[in-house]
């Protein structure tokens, strides 16, 4: 088992990269690359060099902003993305629900067994 607790600590000690994860970047931050690849006339290449992000990050917000706009469809929406999330969660407390009644009727049955 991996102590994730020290794991960052001691994996550089010996030698290993670990990558570190960046920050989210604000909505305003995202829509403003956006703007600057769709009306500046810049590539995404250009923008990621000048804002010290990755390129595929770029066309990725890109791609986000394409489906939410409807200028595509071959993927989901953000509303749609949320929505799944959510749906989701839900299922799987609903599943843990269902699994404990299960648990719990087949306590109750065990203790109400007139044959015993």
């Amino acid at each position: 088992m991996v102590d994730t607790q020290r794991l960052g600590t001691d994996v550089l000690r010996k030698g290993v990269h670990v990558p570190s994860t960046r920050p989210r970047y604000a909505p305003e931050f995202r829509a403003e690359a956006i703007r600057l690849v769709r009306e500046g006339g810049r590539t995404p290449q250009q923008l990621a060099q000048d804002l010290g992000c990755c390129t595929e990050t770029i066309r990725n917000w890109l791609k986000q902003a394409d489906l939410d706009e409807g200028r595509r469809n071959d993927g989901l929406t953000t509303a749609e993305r949320d929505e799944l999330r959510h749906l989701r969660a839900e299922n799987r407390v609903l599943r843990m629900e269902r699994d404990l009644l299960k648990k719990a009727a087949a306590f109750f049955a065990k203790d109400t067994d007139p044959i015993r």
